[in-house]
């Protein structure tokens, strides 16, 4: 038997897993800070440090715990070094590099994207090469998986991700936060086609994305509608107009599926390869799911969706990364630092 602990701080969720034999799940438990940033409308870099130097301690003895282990049993540390929030990162590592010094056991650095791409083995196993679509609150990126370690970036957002733009669409509409939960179910109850929304990029080749002017479409179509020059002004506005921010939430998250689906399923017509893998917090939207199930299998191609669980940020997914790693030799030394800005492929 070998036990992997892993640790996963590079944003607000703060994050620790344990990993039986690279397959088995003994534990993964993960502490949301959505109640600290909520009043500020998004993730706010100092408050999610501090909130990670406060549990991160705790949580990890509680994720040993529920493991069923003893430190003593942990044969590695896996960490997320890069990308996110560097303060973020750092607590994490200087946490992992400790345990690692302490335990004399070797320390792992993962890489956050990464862990994404492979989350689905958590659950079930696919077939490679796969068209893989990373698609959370920091990242839209599309990439064609050939194995562990070997990838290619195909396309990625030239602006904002899709979940910051899922975000900052429900600040403007004073739906709370994290946006992307809130616009969906305001969404259930509108009519996705009552605004023709853009579709940026739609007649652009490549398979870059582009949300920055969808948000700005829908600040400016409120702004129009309700003559209202201040976009902090919009929220009360609103107030008592459910229906209209229903349909607008609706018309958005349509729009930004729209996006998502097209390039995806795109990308694998032109790769020729038939299976899509998608991840990240956005991922569990549940019309991204269904569209994309939909429109590639009338393409005959197949996709895979990890459970919401595994779809927002985790450790279990940093684990997996780590165990590969770690059968291969590949460690870390305690000169690791973390990286804001790191990518793959």
């Amino acid at each position: 038997m070998s036990y992997i602990l892993a640790i996963e701080t590079s944003c607000d969720e703060t994050a620790a897993a344990v990993l039986e034999d690279g397959r088995k799940v003994l534990s993964s438990v993960v502490g949301f800070q959505w109640d600290i940033h909520r009043k500020y409308g998004g993730v706010v870099p100092e408050l999610a440090c501090r909130r990670h130097i406060e549990i991160i301690h705790p949580l990890t003895e509680e994720a040993i715990k529920k493991g069923g282990i003893t430190l003593k049993d942990l044969d590695a540390i896996a960490v997320t070094s890069s990308p996110g929030l560097i303060g973020a990162l750092l607590v994490g590592v200087s946490f992992a590099k400790a345990l690692s010094y302490s335990l004399n056991i070797p320390l792992i650095s993962v890489n956050h994207l990464e862990g994404h791409l492979w989350a689905i083995f958590l659950e079930k196993r696919v077939p490679r090469p796969f068209i893989a679509l990373v698609v959370s609150g920091g990242h839209t990126n599309l990439y064609l998986v050939e194995e562990m370690g070997k990838y290619k970036l195909l396309g990625s957002t030239l602006d904002d991700a899709a979940g910051e733009a899922f975000d900052k669409v429900a600040r403007v509409l004073g739906l709370g936060f994290p946006g992307g939960p809130a616009i969906e179910l305001y969404g259930m109850k509108g009519n996705p086609d009552a605004v023709a929304f853009p579709r940026p990029l739609s007649k652009r080749k490549g398979f870059d994305f582009s949300f920055s002017g969808m948000k700005t479409a829908v600040l400016s179509y409120v702004r129009g509608m309700y003559n209202v020059a201040h976009v902090d002004d919009i929220p009360e506005a609103l107030t008592g107009n459910d229906q209209f921010k229903a349909d607008i939430a609706a018309s958005f998250q349509q729009a930004i599926v729209d996006v998502l689906v097209s390039r995806t399923i795109g990308a694998a017509k032109n790769t020729g390869i038939n299976r899509i893998v998608i991840s990240g917090g956005v991922a569990c939207n549940k019309l991204l799911r269904q569209r994309m199930k939909s429109d590639a299998g009338q393409n005959g191609m197949k996709v895979y969706i990890p459970s919401p669980q595994y779809c927002t940020d985790n450790a279990a997914m940093i684990a997996w990364v780590g165990y590969r790693y770690f059968k291969k030799g590949i460690y870390a030394d305690l000169t690791l630092n973390p990286n804001a800005g790191t990518r793959i492929g």
